[in-house]
């Protein structure tokens, strides 16, 4: 079930909760934990779930044991969606995914630091962060998508991303003009 909630003020404490177990569970294998998605935005109405990416210097590093001892499963290795009109090598795309065994609220997403998929989430988040205009109406876009496919996540998802990618090329554009770098860990 798809439900979009107002904003949060808690959400940023519970990254911080969730991140600091994360970098105590990994050390030097996590490269960066940053608190991405709608969540990290603040203001921004969501999906009332916690996702975190952690970045890595490669995909093979041994972080399951660790995520493992916080109850987190390796549900595998995927594919982000390639933004409509990239041509990429789809390995630029490629992620593993943690779910949590008992707290669903979490999602864990492993990147690695060389690949664009890496860096387009902290873009998109600080983009959002900087421009409430986007944010706002990217939050009225998920809300009437929620309302009308609610239970239909495949259709949720199949308006929402290229909208989604619309509103990232006011994001990559933004980046290059205004220098961005990815930020420091946010844990």
């Amino acid at each position: 079930m798809i439900e979009i909630v107002p904003y949060r003020a808690e959400w940023p404490a519970e990254f911080q909760a969730i991140g600091a177990r994360m970098r105590e569970a990994l050390g030097p294998l996590a490269i960066a934990i940053h608190h991405i998605g709608s969540t990290a935005v603040p203001g921004l109405d969501a999906k009332d779930i916690i996702d975190v990416q952690i970045t890595v210097h490669d995909l093979e590093d041994p972080i399951a044991p660790g995520l493992a001892t916080l109850g987190f499963i390796d549900a595998g290795r995927f594919q982000d969606h390639i933004p409509w009109g990239m041509k990429l090598d789809p390995r630029e795309m490629e992620k593993r995914y943690f779910r949590a065994a008992r707290e669903a609220r979490t999602h864990l997403h492993v990147r690695s630091a060389d690949r664009l998929n890496s860096r387009y989430p902290l873009i998109c988040r600080d983009y959002l962060r900087s421009h409430r205009m986007a944010a706002t109406a990217y939050a009225e876009v998920k809300r009437q998508l929620a309302r009308r496919f609610a239970s239909d996540a495949d259709s949720y998802y199949d308006i929402k991303d290229p909208v989604f990618d619309v509103m990232m090329s006011g994001g990559f554009e933004w980046a290059e003009l205004t220098g961005w770098t990815v930020p420091p860990t946010d844990a």
